[in-house]
């Protein structure tokens, strides 16, 4: 009798074994099957620089979680088995760059390991699909004066000033929608991240290839910016910073610029992606539009073409600190700038104001001519 019920004690112990071993098997997915890698042809591809600097086995994670999100699933079962510290990597690189998925949340469930990314919504499937068709008509109305024979220093030019034009900067975290395109493209309020993700919507739009970058200012605070290719080279440029919020005021001292310029305002951070570098060239801002002084006589130069071209504004961008201190005792302490308005236009010097907008930080002074 002592052996029976030891022996049905033993099968019972098998069975309720099986039993749990077979639950934790499906519950974990443990002999579960991975779906196939699949991976972003070339054009697509080319079209997301961060997703190229990736190994194979994250560009397949990354495919998996943007099809995943872009479809609103919930739950997005992944290639391969990655762990925590992979997958919030990946998680904040597709956030980040993939500016349309606005809908998904910035926070997000991780765990040791992971075969499954469990997404958060801000949005239910119906608010998404409206919302989604609001930002696609925003997106076509921001590029309508964009020209496919128009060069990429165009195409950027006249991204960088529609945003300016038509978003207001919020420092508000409360608001859903300000860190996203849709806040900038379509509510017209948005934070810096906002900024950034709409330029980089509608330069993929355009075909020109961009990336989001984030960081801090020189003063401490979180900051995000962009860094665009053009003609083969990397630039910065940083449109929340040209909006003045003043209406009619575009700014673009922090269009397309060289490391050394944004190295004492933004500093990047390295944890998911090495930014680009970005060592100059000729498409900078002042040096492609003629107003980089790299003297006082280049400075006058271009205050004089400013003068015969009848401009309001005349923008300088100053080499260095020494020559724009060099600059403002001469031609302001001085006066010496009346000197040179009265030999280019005789007429205009004793009917005339001038106002100046400096921006120390970058070396950049505007002359503002006001009619008396």
């Amino acid at each position: 009798m002592g052996k029976k019920i030891t022996v049905m004690f033993f099968v019972a112990a098998c069975v309720m074994f099986v039993i749990v071993g077979a639950k934790f098997v499906r519950d974990t997915g443990l002999l579960r099957k991975y779906p196939e890698a699949e991976y972003f042809d070339e054009a697509d591809s080319h079209k997301r620089p961060v997703y190229e600097l990736l190994s194979d086995r994250e560009k397949a994670v990354y495919h998996a979680m943007y099809e995943g999100m872009k479809g609103h699933k919930e739950k997005i079962e992944l290639p391969y088995e990655i762990s925590g510290d992979t997958y919030s990597k990946l998680y904040c690189i597709v956030e980040k760059q993939e500016s349309e998925l606005f809908y998904a949340d910035s926070t997000y469930y991780t765990a040791e390991k992971l075969r499954d990314a469990n997404i958060i919504y801000r949005l239910s499937d119906a608010e998404c699909e409206t919302k989604m068709q609001a930002l696609e008509n925003a997106k076509i109305a921001a590029v309508a004066s964009i020209r496919r024979s128009d060069d990429e220093y165009s195409k950027a030019l006249k991204i960088h000033d529609h945003i300016v034009k038509n978003c207001k900067y919020i420092t508000g975290e409360d608001q859903m929608f300000s860190s996203t395109a849709y806040g900038c493209l379509v509510e017209g309020e948005a934070n810096c991240e906002g900024y950034a993700k709409a330029f980089d919507l509608l330069a993929r739009e355009c075909g020109l290839r961009s990336v989001l970058v984030t960081g801090v200012t020189d003063s401490g605070e979180n900051h995000a910016w962009n860094q665009l290719e053009v003609n083969g080279k990397w630039y910065n440029l940083d449109v929340t910073w040209d909006d003045t919020d003043i209406v009619g005021d575009v700014r673009r001292a922090y269009f397309l610029c060289s490391d050394d310029d944004f190295s004492s305002t933004h500093t990047a951070d390295k944890e998911n992606f090495e930014p680009f570098e970005c060592s100059g060239g000729d498409d900078e801002y002042y040096i492609r539009s003629g107003k980089y002084a790299d003297s006082l006589e280049s400075a006058e130069n271009i205050i004089r073409t400013g003068i015969f071209e009848n401009l309001k504004n005349i923008e300088i961008k100053f080499s260095d600190k020494a020559l724009y201190d060099k600059f403002k005792a001469r031609y302001f302490e001085q006066r010496y700038i009346f000197d040179v308005i009265a030999a280019e236009d005789p007429g205009l010097a004793s009917n005339i104001s001038i106002s100046v907008r400096e921006n120390e930080k970058e070396c950049c002074i505007t002359l503002v001519f006001n009619d008396d």
